[in-house]
Parts: structure tokens; C-alpha cells; sequence
């Protein structure tokens, strides 16, 4: 295989914050770009997440307390990892093998992976707003996580001692009920302990992806909506051709397909056999009597909370099935069941922005970052929960891999041919 030479025009399948992010970094370097999909910015995963920047809580989701809920649990779509009954043989087999990852070996092993990203990717939001881009992150002080009981919070804090042996960083305090109540005085009586977690940020993922796509264009790149790729044609000579359903087509240098849970089917042509399945998540908003300035996170419930200028999200849940399935109420229902005892002053009856979107989760927990068989076709992309937490640095380790720049060696762990 001959090496690709730095291109002078790459596309870019996917406009949500890793394919954005991989834009404005190639932007950088000097080249032009196209960026295209099949809805439009922020079309899917990218709109209604928790906008979490969180390094002490982007953690490998493979995990051993996974397989505690036990079957029957994730048949219970009121479960915060819910799998509805399926016979869908690509899903079977991503579930075994995501399975097979849920071991406390594995999970240690990709935490040092976790850990070392986690001290590169805020910088990288600091590139972005350095280089223009309007919509700033947010300090989170404090951002807190909230139990039922005191064992509940030793739980997290367990975590946070494993993370901290495998190399990763993170400062905390304990709280008893009262002090994190003092903090949040819109937490309620379910409430009884919990963790103030410090030098975490987040965002506002709708405005701040938006942001980043006006920067795109007022650098003179170009975003075309309503472009839903059907095919990937290589050729050495001719470059890159992006073929639409509707007939349209693209042609450029090179390719990066960061398409969410639909990545597989543009990659496999180009050796990408790792499986990535639609891991599922909700969101509402509410109007709280008193918005809170910061993140809340239940852990145990898995419910993370989020104040959006004029609104409060409210977010959770792990879906396995496939990215076009409709909303399920009771998902939502679970959600609220989840997190009304946890706070006061919400109407949960008026909620609004409704969503569900499709995260686009590996079977290893690891995301699948770089070239493949062709070296004009890249990929970016299997971030599962994390895509908005490790977008910007991916984007700029994909522009860095492409030109020809030195690339951080944690990047060979992401090797999409694993």
C-alpha cells in the first residue's frame, strides 16, 4: 500500500462534532473541505447529549457492573441498559462481544488508554475557541454528583480509586445531604450524600456545534445538508468519490467517514470489522423553579442533568437497538421515574425536546480513530458516550495523521483495523 499524499480537499461524512472537529483541525493544516450529511449539524448524538467535558467521568463503558443488572434487568425497559428482545444477528454478536469486554481486566486496561486522552481533550476545546470559535465551555463549579445513601457514593468513589491506579486524575470532595443541598437547592429529599467533583467543564451541544459549523464555513469550508452517502469509491488514481441516494455526488483527495452508528457500512469495504452499534440515549427538558448553574449526576440511576441557557436537560439511558427504531415513551417515563425523587420544583409533566439519538458504541469501548486498508480513506468515530467529551481531539489527531504531523501514540490503540 503506497502512503497518501497530504491532501489538498478531503470530505467529510458526518456533521456532528467529530466530523466538525475534523474540519476545522484540517482547516488548520490548510486544507479545503466538504463536509456532508444525510441531516444536516447536529443531526443525531451530536444535538441531544449531556455535553459533558467530565475526565473524571469518561470512563471505558465495557464495564464489569454492566453485567450485574443480568439479563433479565436489561429486558426491563425501565433499566438504564435496556436490550429489547431481538434476533438480529449483528446485534447478538455485538452484545456477546461486548460481553466478553465486561471484565475488570479489560476495563483497566482501557482506562490507562481513557486516562490518557482524558489529560489531552480539554485542550483541544481550547484550540477551537483560541481559533475563533464563539460558543465557549463552561467551568463546571461545582459539578455534583448526587446518592440515596452513603454506600451508593463509595460505589463511585471505588471507581475513582481504580481510575486514579491506572494513571487518570480526579479531585473530589464528600458531602453529606445538607452540604450538597446548600450547593443545589433545587435537589430534593431523595438526596443524601454525594461528591463535589472538581476542574470538570461542559457545554451547550446543540449551540456549541452549531458554533462550530459557522466557523467551518466562515473559513471557507463547505456543509451540505440533506446528503445521505450510499457509497465509498477509492481509487488511487482518481481520489475519493462520495456517492448520495440521490445521485449526487462528491469527489475529493481524501475521505473521513465519522457517519455515528452508521459508520460500518461506508468502512467495511476498507478492512473496518469492528462492529459499531447504536448504543441509545434520551433526553427532555424542563423548566425548574431555579435553573441549576451546573451539571447534577445520579450515578446510580445513570441520569445526567445539564443547565442549557434557558433550559435544564435531563438526559440518560443505554439502548441497545438499532439507530432508526422509534422513540419509546416508556424509556423517557423511566427517566423521570428515575430523577423526581432526586429533585424539587420541576413539573415533569411539561416536558419539552423530547429525543432520542443514537451513540455509536464498539464492542471493546475503545473508538476507532485513523486510516484503513486505503490510505485515502479514514475514520473517525465508535466514541460510544464520549463522543462529545473526545470530539475535538480526535478531529485534531485525524488532521494531524493525514498531513503528515507528528500524532499523540495513544492513538494506536483507536486502530480501526484492530
Amino acid at each position: 500500500m503506497s502512503a497518501a499524499k497530504h491532501p489538498d480537499h478531503v470530505a467529510i461524512v458526518g456533521a456532528g462534532i467529530v466530523g466538525l472537529s475534523t474540519a476545522w483541525f484540517l482547516q488548520e493544516r490548510g486544507v479545503r473541505v466538504t463536509v456532508v450529511d444525510r441531516k444536516g449539524v447536529a443531526g443525531d448524538s451530536s444535538w441531544g447529549n449531556a455535553g459533558w467535558l467530565a475526565p473524571a467521568l469518561t470512563l471505558p463503558l465495557p464495564e464489569p457492573a454492566v453485567l450485574k443488572y443480568g439479563l433479565r434487568a436489561m429486558l426491563n425497559p425501565s433499566s438504564p441498559v435496556y436490550v429489547p428482545f431481538t434476533t438480529d444477528v449483528r446485534l447478538l454478536r455485538f452484545l456477546v462481544g461486548f460481553a466478553r469486554h465486561c471484565t475488570a481486566s479489560h476495563w483497566e486496561s482501557a482506562m490507562k488508554v481513557y486516562a490518557e486522552v482524558n489529560r489531552m481533550s480539554l485542550g483541544s476545546y481550547d484550540e477551537l475557541a483560541d481559533g475563533g470559535v464563539r460558543e465557549q465551555t463552561h467551568l463546571a463549579d461545582p459539578f455534583l454528583a448526587a446518592f440515596q445513601s452513603n454506600d451508593d457514593r463509595e460505589l463511585l468513589v471505588d471507581e475513582f480509586r481504580h481510575l486514579e491506579a491506572a494513571g487518570g486524575e480526579v479531585e473530589y470532595d464528600r458531602l453529606d445531604g445538607d452540604e450538597i443541598r446548600s450547593l443545589e437547592p433545587s435537589l430534593g429529599g431523595g438526596v443524601r450524600s454525594g461528591l463535589r467533583l472538581r476542574n470538570q467543564r461542559f457545554i451547550d451541544p446543540p449551540r456549541f456545534v452549531h458554533s462550530l459549523a459557522d466557523a467551518v464555513l466562515d473559513r471557507g469550508g463547505e456543509i451540505v445538508s440533506g446528503f445521505d452517502v450510499s457509497a465509498v469509491r477509492d481509487s488511487e488514481r482518481r481520489g475519493v468519490r462520495l456517492l448520495s441516494r440521490t445521485a449526487d455526488s462528491v469527489t475529493a483527495d481524501s475521505v473521513v467517514v465519522a457517519s455515528g452508528a452508521r459508520l460500518n457500512a461506508l468502512a467495511r469495504p476498507f478492512g473496518v470489522r469492528a462492529l459499531v452499534q447504536a448504543g441509545r440515549g434520551y433526553s427532555f427538558s424542563v423548566q425548574p423553579r431555579q435553573i441549576p448553574k451546573n451539571p447534577v449526576y445520579f450515578p446510580t440511576q445513570r441520569v445526567a442533568c445539564t443547565p442549557l441557557h434557558d433550559r435544564f436537560r435531563v438526559a440518560g439511558m443505554m439502548e441497545f437497538r438499532g439507530p432508526d427504531a422509534p422513540l419509546d415513551p416508556r424509556r423517557v417515563q423511566a427517566i423521570v421515574e428515575a430523577a423526581k425523587p432526586m429533585f424539587t420544583g420541576i413539573d415533569w409533566d411539561s416536558r419539552q425536546e423530547e429525543w432520542v439519538g443514537s451513540r455509536p458504541c464498539t464492542t471493546d469501548g475503545l473508538p476507532l480513530i485513523g486510516a484503513t486498508r486505503s490510505p485515502r480513506v479514514h475514520v473517525a468515530g465508535g466514541h460510544g458516550m464520549w463522543g462529545v467529551a473526545l470530539g475535538p481531539l480526535t478531529g485534531r489527531m485525524i488532521a494531524q495523521s493525514m498531513t503528515g504531523d507528528q500524532v499523540p501514540g495513544v492513538i494506536r490503540h483507536f486502530d480501526p483495523l484492530r
